[in-house]
């Protein structure tokens, strides 16, 4: 456990940059008393990187890049919860006490300053919790989380997006709900937990709850896909490492496109967004599918060249793998259908973006990713955001 001296001295400058910062204007007067007060912080080893994240914070502020709410509570996000979590041990029960702390500093300056965008202030925490997660062994960690806190709580602010209070605490507490569960079947990792939490939050607030059930529906497909034959697999050496346990990388990778058409259409509501989600999902649950099942197959051929090759490489397909892709395919389209967010043209252009979707994984991963050029995490990005545009290309022409 660290020294307590240093972080009590953190969490004084920290609170006590809050209550000056709405009352010392222009921002800059801030920046310049606060330096001096950094660099005491910098000479205490323990609390070196916490003074580097409030100097980084303050930078930005005193340019007036950040909003006096945005930089007073990205500061107490940051360093009252790494407070919380460097005094209770480091272990995985503190990100609890992360969360809890980073929540009530947040409701703190929320009253102090008066301001009323709940979503701003959630995201930012579940951000942060997420890089600390995602980060942790790094030296430099704080410092990105405190950025990264900044900039997604800019980014929130700027999007302006009024929700109501009772959709966002339930949306809150089913992603996180669904977060933890994950957590405990050994299906995701503290960051996967926590990724998977942003992913839900976003996809309630913007869309509404179909669309996480929706995504919900992918899980379980890709989930039941991994533990499909794992034994066998395991022999085999094709098994996916930790027993299938997603990390922050694995859940970004299958749901970014898919959130990003959730924000699209609720800033929008146009209907093509719907496609992007539909399309980018299927795409996600047909690779999994394709490749979980697929590689207990018989022998897999390289797309590109259609020469048979050994289990396992990518860009490997067999006809087992293709069934599979549509079969999932159909049953996210199927889900979207049963919960009125496809209409039956709908669920077509779902099917085929799938398909679609996996087979530009194929053709990523015999090309790109064979040649170490990006990793798997990449190559499923890419087969998601091509599913997905072949999906809303293929609605707006139709």
């Amino acid at each position: 456990m660290d020294k307590p001296q240093g972080l009590v001295l953190a969490s004084a400058l920290t609170l006590a940059l809050i209550a000056l910062a709405p009352l010392l204007q222009p921002p800059w007067l801030l920046t310049l008393l606060l330096i001096p007060f950094s660099l005491v912080l910098f000479l205490i080893r323990d609390t070196r990187y916490v003074s580097l994240s409030i100097i980084a914070l303050a930078a930005l502020y005193g340019l007036g890049w950040l909003s006096t709410f945005v930089f007073t509570c990205s500061l107490g996000i940051v360093v009252i919860g790494e407070v919380a979590f460097r005094l209770t041990g480091a272990r995985p029960v503190s990100y609890l006490y992360h969360l809890i702390a980073a929540i009530g500093v947040s409701l703190a300056v929320m009253l102090y300053l008066q301001y009323t965008a709940p979503l701003v202030v959630v995201m930012g925490v579940v951000v942060a919790v997420l890089l600390r997660a995602a980060l942790r062994g790094r030296d430099d960690a704080l410092m990105i989380e405190a950025l990264g806190v900044a900039m997604t709580m800019f980014l929130f602010e700027e999007l302006n997006f009024e929700v109501d209070l009772t959709i966002l605490a339930a949306a809150a507490a089913i992603a996180f709900g669904f977060g933890y569960s994950s957590y405990r079947l050994r299906v995701a990792d503290v960051s996967g937990l926590f990724s998977g939490a942003m992913i839900g939050i976003i996809l309630i607030v913007f869309a509404d709850v179909r669309w996480f059930l929706i995504m919900l529906t992918f899980f379980i497909i890709g989930a039941g896909a991994t533990r499909y034959r794992y034994g066998e697999k395991e022999q085999l050496g094709v098994a996916q490492e930790h027993g299938g346990v997603r990390g922050y990388f694995n859940v970004f990778a299958n749901g970014l496109v898919a959130t990003a058409a959730a924000v699209l259409f609720g800033v929008t509501g146009h209907p093509a967004f719907v496609a992007l989600f539909m399309g980018s999902v299927a795409s996600a649950a047909a690779d999994t599918a394709a490749s979980e099942i697929g590689v207990t197959g018989k022998t897999p051929y390289l797309i590109t060249t259609l020469r048979p090759v050994p289990r396992g490489t990518n860009g490997g397909v067999t006809l087992r793998g293709e069934a599979a892709a549509i079969v999932a395919s159909v049953l996210v389209a199927a889900a979207a259908w049963a919960m009125g967010v496809a209409d039956p043209w709908m669920v077509v252009v779902t099917i085929i973006a799938g398909f679609i979707g996996t087979n530009v994984d194929s053709l990523v991963g015999a090309t790109l990713e064979n040649s170490g050029r990006i990793g798997n995490s990449g190559t499923n990005l890419a087969a998601t955001f091509f599913g997905g545009v072949a999906g809303m290309g293929i609605y707006l022409l139709a």
